[in-house]
């Protein structure tokens, strides 16, 4: 018996101390604050998506037409605005660089987002694009303080601009804006959301419309739930 619980408590211990290094040196995740029902987010966050994720990533568990029928836009929308590595509105979302040179690159091909939300979580992907800094040391000449040694470039440093990692050697440490880009931290954080609030979309395109059939069959079960109520006090009301 002693045996067993020398052997839990190295277990548990052994759990414990890696959560802790982990949390020590993870930087903590700033909330997303994306709202995956706002339609005009998740038309903008899909123009991101194309014009600054499609060229190195895939997401190819959603197709084009799906987009459409989900964000309301037509044919000639999807063509004219999204469909640009693409021919035929019933295909996916595939990267314009083909794998083989992207591994080259960059040390591994990218991944595909299809997932990235819902294996990650939309306040780590909002925390990780906007957490770049400049680095001499990396090979693309940025690291990222939520995942250091990324082999990902900052896509978007024309937009967010340049920043420095500053560490006083006490334990505190922040990111600091060294070269203005072309948008206002506001604005920059709200293009964020927008593209984070699209990759929580397609995560899971049914998502809104199973939470909104989950409403309905609540308000028939309620309904249903006094009507037996009811007519249980119909049925008993002369039996004391």
């Amino acid at each position: 018996m002693m045996h067993y619980r020398k052997i839990l408590f190295f277990v548990v211990s052994f759990l414990m101390a890696s959560l802790s290094s982990y949390a020590a040196d993870t930087k903590a995740l700033e909330v997303a604050n994306n709202d995956s029902r706002d339609m005009k987010s998740l038309q903008r966050g899909a123009r991101n998506f194309m014009n600054y994720c499609s060229g190195c990533h895939s997401a190819e568990y959603i197709r084009f037409d799906v987009i459409g029928s989900d964000l309301g836009l037509t044919e000639s929308q999807l063509k004219q605005f999204l469909m640009f590595n693409a021919e035929q509105t019933f295909d996916t979302i595939n990267a314009s660089m083909p794998q083989i040179d992207a591994a080259r690159w960059f040390g591994q091909a990218p991944p595909d987002l299809s997932l990235m939300a819902r294996a990650k979580g939309t306040d780590y992907i909002y925390t990780f694009l906007k957490s770049f800094y400049l680095d001499d040391m990396s090979p693309t000449g940025v690291d990222n303080v939520v995942l250091a040694g990324t082999s990902m470039p900052n896509v978007l440093w024309e937009l967010q601009g340049h920043q420095s990692y500053k560490d006083d050697g006490h334990g505190s440490a922040h990111l600091e804006i060294i070269i203005p880009g072309k948008m206002a931290e506001n604005d920059f954080e709200s293009f964020l959301r927008d593209t984070v609030n699209f990759l929580e979309y397609i995560s899971e395109p049914i998502k809104n419309k199973r939470q909104a059939l989950g409403v309905k069959v609540l308000l028939f079960l309620a309904f249903f739930l006094v009507l037996a109520y009811l007519l249980k006090k119909e049925i008993w009301k002369d039996i004391k």
